[in-house]
């Protein structure tokens, strides 16, 4: 008789990797216990798929924990754990790869943070913040919007959520009228250099961040 294994979170954490809180306010945060290479699979989200008309209703401590998938579309970890902790930097060593995976832009080295862009998520107003990274990029505000920014569309490119790619590449064909066939042909997919300079710690962000009564 098979034994069923009962999970204890909804994501996956590389073990390469540690959860940990970092301050007493309930800041949570990733970092590297040994060498991440560049490409390397970092962490693969699960949970629950909700509409936005749910999403939008949520308290604060349970919003944070939903990551935008597609149009209208969010995936909520269900049961809290590493995974969920990993935070924003507008300077990222993370990036995705499809919706719910996310890979190392460049080598992470032992103690660094693992953080990523939210812009390659969100593209929805449902959780904007102030920003309090550090980087010396810092855009100061993370919005639901982010994704419309050239420079970050140049950086990024791949390692958007396939939904944000679409949009990009939606828009780019309304503002040159062209169809989705004379896309390659105007050369609108242009190429853009990711900074990849080692960021400072992130600060407290919102939805990767847990409050103290949560902190085990």
């Amino acid at each position: 008789m098979s034994t069923k294994i009962q999970p204890t979170t909804t994501g996956f954490l590389t073990p390469k990797a540690r959860g940990r809180l970092v301050t007493k306010d309930g800041y949570h945060g990733v970092f590297a216990k040994t060498r991440i290479f560049t490409g390397e699979l970092i962490a693969v989200w699960g949970g629950d798929i909700l509409g936005s008309a749910l999403v939008y209703a949520m308290p604060p401590e349970q919003k944070r924990l939903a990551l935008q998938v597609d149009e209208d579309l969010y995936l909520v970890s269900s049961k809290e754990g590493p995974a969920d902790w990993i935070n924003h930097c507008c300077t990222p060593n993370a990036g995705m790869s499809g919706q719910i995976s996310l890979v190392a832009l460049r080598d992470i080295l032992p103690g660094e943070e693992v953080c990523f862009d939210y812009a390659m998520t969100d593209g929805s107003p449902y959780d904007e913040f102030e920003c309090r990274c550090g980087a010396t990029n810092c855009r100061g505000r993370v919005t639901g919007e982010d994704w419309r920014r050239w420079e970050l569309q140049g950086a990024y490119q791949e390692f958007f959520s396939p939904y944000l790619k679409r949009r990009i590449q939606n828009v780019a064909l309304r503002e040159a009228g062209l169809s989705s066939a004379g896309l390659s042909s105007a050369g609108l997919s242009s190429e853009g250099s990711l900074s990849l300079e080692r960021p400072r710690s992130a600060r407290p962000s919102r939805k990767r961040r847990v409050s103290s009564s949560q902190a085990g």
